[in-house]
């Protein structure tokens, strides 16, 4: 398998390139602050790095390993998305709270959605029914939802949160949001058109991650208070059921049931430096992979033949075979639920995000 894994070493203000053809780190970049978050570039082999403290993305070229461009969006940075039409980046500013747009063929500041506070978090979306990308940012101190449109780079609408929003996603088709409340043990269902609740999901757990499939009818979420995911249906606006995924679930994947024929979810465990791999089409156990110290963010390649997992305590990259999942080494079907570790690469000191380049 040709390609790089670019990997965010927030502890030693680095990224780290990984060959995916020998496994192996052949280069680290430095940067001037701790990343954050990392996204491959959408039509050039590039990467774009987030440093949140100094409000910075930078461009990482991938045939010369070294930054060939920066942009400054403010004083802090929260995250980043590519815009739906991939033709720009979006990101998340603190100071000044705004949604600042960077169009990828100049990387210069170009359009700005003026927030009315810090918002802790947000998404976009091609809305379908209008044709047009919108936004959604979420302010827990303002206790307030905003919906923006990104071609306007205007507010449409604000809604007040019953509860405090933590995290927001997006219907996969633009009409509803969901919005999940930490402190409110919930998951707040609103039209994008009125702003108005459809409806207040309870959960039984404290919404950290969200992971949805690649249709979007299925909507994974993990938290503090249950060793567990619960599977909502935002089609149906209803809590499907709540499964088990190991000890202290967070951070998750989901293969693409067209490319690899199955339909895993990935589940990481931090405190027991495993990954819980889950059918989510049968709500199965599949297998338990035991991986490097305090596994955080999973991704796969373009074809889904690994699973690459951070392990942010111990430094390191897991690397996990996917058919190796179900199948033992000859071909027959695994009766045990352990399955083996492909290899494990050291990367850097506190490994947080990910992106590839093929």
């Amino acid at each position: 398998m040709s390609g790089y894994c670019f990997v965010a070493n927030q502890g030693s203000r680095s990224v780290a390139v990984v060959s995916l053809e020998r496994f192996r780190v052949t280069r680290h970049i430095a940067l001037d602050a701790a990343p954050a978050m990392v996204l491959s570039h959408p039509r050039e082999p590039k990467v774009l790095v987030l440093t949140p403290e100094n409000g910075t993305v930078h461009e990482i070229d991938a045939a010369t390993f070294s930054i060939s461009r920066r942009a400054r969006v403010g004083g802090q940075a929260v995250g980043m998305q590519l815009a739906p039409a991939n033709n720009a980046l979006w990101v998340l500013s603190r100071e000044p709270s705004a949604l600042v747009e960077l169009p990828l063929d100049s990387l210069k500041p170009g359009r700005r959605v003026r927030l009315p506070g810090p918002a802790d978090a947000f998404d976009l979306v091609l809305h379908k029914k209008l044709q047009a990308p919108i936004a959604v940012a979420a302010s827990r101190q303002d206790r307030t939802i905003i919906l923006a449109s990104l071609s306007k780079g205007s507010i449409d609408r604000t809604v007040a949160a019953a509860d405090e929003p933590s995290i927001v996603r997006f219907r996969a088709d633009g009409a509803q949001l969901i919005a999940g409340s930490w402190r409110g043990r919930s998951a707040t269902i609103v039209d994008t058109a009125t702003g108005k609740t459809v409806v207040r999901l309870p959960l039984p757990l404290a919404p950290r991650h969200f992971c949805t499939t690649l249709d979007g009818g299925q909507l994974f979420i993990t938290g503090d208070g249950m060793d567990a995911v619960t599977v909502v249906f935002p089609y149906s606006t209803e809590v499907y059921q709540t499964i088990l995924a190991g000890r202290t679930p967070g951070a998750m994947a989901v293969t693409n049931p067209d490319t690899s024929n199955v339909s895993y979810l990935m589940v990481s465990n931090a405190d027991t430096n495993s990954v819980t791999v889950l059918d989510y089409v049968y709500y199965t156990l599949v297998a338990l992979v035991q991986v490097g110290q305090g596994p955080g963010q999973i991704l796969l390649t373009a074809d889904d033949q690994y699973a690459l997992v951070l392990n942010e305590k111990s430094g390191d990259l897991a690397v996990i075979r996917v058919l190796a999942l179900s199948t033992t080494p000859n071909g027959g079907f695994r009766r045990y639920k352990s399955a083996p570790l492909f290899t494990l690469i050291p990367v850097g000191e506190k490994p947080v995000s990910a992106a590839l380049v093929t």
